[in-house]
């Protein structure tokens, strides 16, 4: 009886310490579930150039040398976070996310684990951190924090290119005693000490993590990295790119044809690169990214849109001019935006859905001028109003078929809507239920 009663409470232990766990990700995830949209900011030394940030060095097209020269050009004259702010918010975003290092190892604020940074490495010569999250805060906006967890300079992470070893033992100085270790505990300590860095002095609500696919999750400690950084900060939210022990799932550049499963963002690109670059003016028409977005938030995702400063800070006119469409788009159809879930299942509709909270009204986005009539299969509820969102027009419908004595709903034809109460990128009907949704299929 006494090894029983040990059993059974190890079980009951083990069962509260996972419901704790798990409403604790649950409660740390509500707010980021419900942004929809993110901005991603990838900001750095090689938007001086205008090439893609860190790769030439790790594709060999580029010496060392050579690519840590742009850091005289990064100035950050214009840099005004709180005009990027209210451009954050006029799109919609409920979060951002920012580069605070990309794998290049050129670090945004001053750190004092690398002198490779913009206020003792650039004309900068100040932290771009803090004002950045100051000002999101200030509007309302979510701070995220993009941190690579390589980092291509440092001299104790291995790298299969040339780098200067007498230049990077300047640029990341450390203490005597650190000869004891070898470069992984090295590697370890600094990447730890810059986190650790931007988490106590600016507070995070979100870690962006990348390059983890370099080493195994022993390599990277991740599992007590994610400990600390929730000793830390018990709210932080973090991205999925820790070897297995993030929060949500973060697919980039191809939409996923099965959404993932649990919390998960689509982060993408504005045109064709990350960061600035100016030669590349293959910009995603407004239309496509809206569409994106619908999509995504349709499957239960946020979409996490990039955009690339200048050195100077300022946002190029081709990307401010799409978040604005965007954000007016959002404006007009906020209802079936900001608190809606994921639709409906595949077979009922002919194109993305989104159901209120209370599950009393589904959304039907559409993305062309429909043909004759709107089709809506397998909802058993009567149907209260069918409304246009952004206009005061409603629309007529009827069933056809079914079959009631077996409580199988017939076809619901939707009237379509006349041409010029269609939205020029996409149009979202919300279609007001008696009672929360109940469907056939």
């Amino acid at each position: 009886m006494k090894r029983i009663f040990t059993f059974l409470f190890v079980v009951l232990f083990s069962a509260g310490v996972l419901a704790q766990k798990n409403n604790s990700t649950a409660q740390r995830l509500a707010w980021f579930k419900n942004a929809k949209l993110g901005i991603f900011i990838h900001w750095g030394i090689y938007s001086v150039d205008g090439i893609t940030a860190s790769w030439p060095m790790k594709w060999k097209k580029m010496s060392w040398e050579d690519y840590m020269k742009q850091s005289t050009g990064f100035t950050a004259k214009n840099y005004h976070p709180d005009q990027w702010a209210q451009l954050f918010k006029e799109a919609g975003a409920r979060y951002a996310v920012l580069t605070t290092k990309h794998h290049d190892g050129f670090a945004l604020w001053p750190t004092r684990y690398s002198k490779l940074n913009c206020v003792d490495h650039s004309p900068a010569k100040r932290d771009l951190i803090g004002p950045y999250a100051e000002a999101m805060r200030k509007a309302g906006i979510k701070v995220g924090f993009y941190f690579s967890l390589l980092d291509w300079s440092n001299k104790d992470y291995h790298v299969d290119f040339p780098r200067p070893e007498k230049t990077l033992k300047k640029l990341y100085p450390q203490p005597a005693w650190e000869k004891h270790l070898n470069a992984h505990q090295r590697f370890l300590r600094f990447m730890f000490g810059q986190l650790s860095e931007l988490s106590h002095r600016y507070h995070p609500d979100l870690f962006w993590f990348d390059g983890d696919w370099e080493h195994p999750a022993e390599w990277w400690q991740a599992q007590s990295l994610k400990d600390s950084l929730l000793t830390w900060d018990k709210k932080v939210v973090v991205n999925g790119r820790l070897r297995g022990y993030g929060d949500y799932q973060t697919p980039e550049q191809g939409i996923p044809t099965t959404p993932p499963k649990g919390p998960w963002e689509f982060c993408m690109t504005i045109n064709d690169h990350w960061g600035y670059v100016p030669s590349d003016t293959n910009y995603k028409p407004a239309a496509q990214i809206i569409r994106t977005f619908v999509k995504i938030i349709s499957e239960g995702g946020n979409l996490l849109l990039d955009v690339g400063p200048k050195p100077d800070g300022t946002i190029d006119s081709a990307d401010v001019r799409i978040l604005k469409t965007l954000g007016a788009w959002i404006r007009r159809n906020k209802e079936a935006v900001y608190g809606s879930t994921a639709g409906l299942p595949p077979g009922h509709f002919y194109g993305p859905t989104l159901l209120s909270k209370d599950k009393k009204t589904l959304y039907l986005a559409l993305f062309g001028q429909p043909k004759d009539y709107i089709g809506l299969a397998g909802v058993r509820n009567k149907i209260l109003n069918i409304r246009v969102l952004g206009t005061d027009k409603t629309l007529k419908w009827v069933r056809n078929g079914g079959a009631k004595w077996k409580n199988i709903p017939g076809l619901l034809r939707i009237e379509a809507p006349s041409s010029k109460d269609l939205d020029p990128y996409v149009t979202i009907l919300a279609v007001d239920l008696e009672g929360p949704i109940d469907i056939y299929q």
